[in-house]
């Protein structure tokens, strides 16, 4: 079941269609507005497990200038492979 998110071009309002399965007519138009001019971005994650003692838990980040402006990696922890 992907969640998508979208920013409205009208009113620039940011929205979640969740799609509950392929086949499935979902209502694509801004909830705020009505519009149905919009695009789809990259929506955030959180992420976390419950990791032992004494050991790092969460995502982590590091942010440095790259050609672009400035870019983030992430780090979630989970098996490395």
């Amino acid at each position: 079941m992907p969640i998508y998110e979208f920013k409205c071009l009208k009113c620039e309002n940011f929205f979640e269609i969740l799609v509950m399965n392929k086949n499935e007519t979902v209502e694509m138009k801004c909830p705020q507005c009505g519009a149905e001019d919009f695009e789809r971005v990259l929506s955030t994650t959180r992420h976390s497990i419950n990791a032992g003692a004494g050991t790092k838990q969460g995502v982590t980040s590091q942010t440095r200038n790259c050609s672009s402006g400035s870019c983030t990696t992430y780090t979630i922890p989970g098996p490395n492979g």
